[in-house]
């Protein structure tokens, strides 16, 4: 479960912040699948795996920027450029490795790449359970965690977060104050770009050490459904990619009782997705019983209705 939610979770961060700027990210995928090619070919020939990280965040970086001036300079609409970047770099990767390996399917036979490897944390893995649970994983997923504290702690402690805050509720306010909402906006989605590359590179330089066509998988858009889902909500967001991750750890189970591998497949983001929309449906109908109950005590107190265009907000 831990294993598989893991780049999910870097995607759902990566989201966190540019939604809280008021833009869907929609590029995900590209940033993921070009940081896990480079970061591969980089740590490859120089044998170092700091170099690979660094190399594979630029290469994500690089291509946000990109997608940066075509939408904010340019104007281009900022989804179809994002559909249209995750559908060029699922063929640039290709043609890539084509030219560097000569072959199409993976880098295995060319690139050793290193990989991140597994710590294991003294003590707690001799814990019954807990042990498993904790310690032993890839370093990836250590940083994963951590980076659910980091984006936390940018958003709603640094002035930084606090403009990106500012501009995701209202651009035309923030830029009242001296605020550049294209800057940003800019800012906001490299940001995101270094988090995503991190779940791109755990795929091909941490599960395992080569890179495949389409190695993402679709967890970019998974991330920002879970993103979505948690309202933009750094720590809800990790939650919901572990539940995403949980579906999809279960349904590697289900394999010797279902044949059907396309049925396979979706089953646990089909299950996941109604879940958690009937848990939000019963969540918004306590918030609404709440405020009604709110107002008619209020009602109560003061003798006289409450005008019926005043909003109750729960506490």
């Amino acid at each position: 479960m831990i294993r598989i939610s893991t780049p999910i979770m870097f995607v759902a961060l990566c989201a966190v912040i540019s939604e809280k700027a008021g833009l869907l990210n929609m590029a995900a995928e590209s940033m993921m699948l070009m940081s896990a090619l480079i970061g591969v070919i980089f740590s490859a020939i120089t044998q170092s795996l700091l170099i690979g990280l660094i190399a594979g965040a630029m290469s994500s970086v690089l291509v946000t920027l990109f997608l940066c001036f075509a939408t904010f300079v340019m104007k281009v609409d900022l989804y179809l450029m994002s559909i249209a970047m995750n559908l060029a770099l699922s063929g640039a990767t290709v043609y890539i490795m084509y030219m560097t390996t000569g072959v199409k399917s993976n880098t295995a036979a060319t690139f050793a790449s290193k990989t991140m490897p597994n710590f294991i944390i003294p003590v707690i893995q001799d814990i019954p359970f807990l042990g498993r649970l904790i310690s032993g994983h890839n370093g990836f997923t250590y940083i994963a965690f951590l980076m659910v504290f980091i984006v936390w702690f940018l958003l709603y402690r640094t002035k930084i977060g606090l403009r990106i805050r500012a501009v995701g509720q209202n651009p035309a306010a923030a830029e009242s104050v001296g605020i550049n909402p294209r800057l940003i906006y800019t800012l906001s989605f490299c940001m995101a770009a270094v988090i995503a590359s991190l779940g791109g590179m755990y795929l091909s330089m941490g599960y395992q050490s080569f890179f495949i066509r389409d190695i993402t998988g679709g967890r970019g858009f998974i991330g920002m459904s879970a993103s979505t889902i948690a309202n933009a909500n750094p720590a809800i967001a990790a939650v919901i990619s572990i539940m995403f991750g949980l579906a999809e750890a279960v349904t590697n189970y289900l394999k010797i009782y279902i044949a059907d591998t396309h049925l396979l497949s979706a089953l646990p983001y089909m299950i996941m997705t109604v879940l958690i929309l009937l848990l939000s449906a019963v969540r918004k109908r306590g918030r609404e019983q709440i405020a009604r109950e709110n107002k008619k005590r209020l009602e109560q107190q003061s003798g006289s209705a409450v005008p019926t265009n005043i909003k109750m907000r729960d506490e």
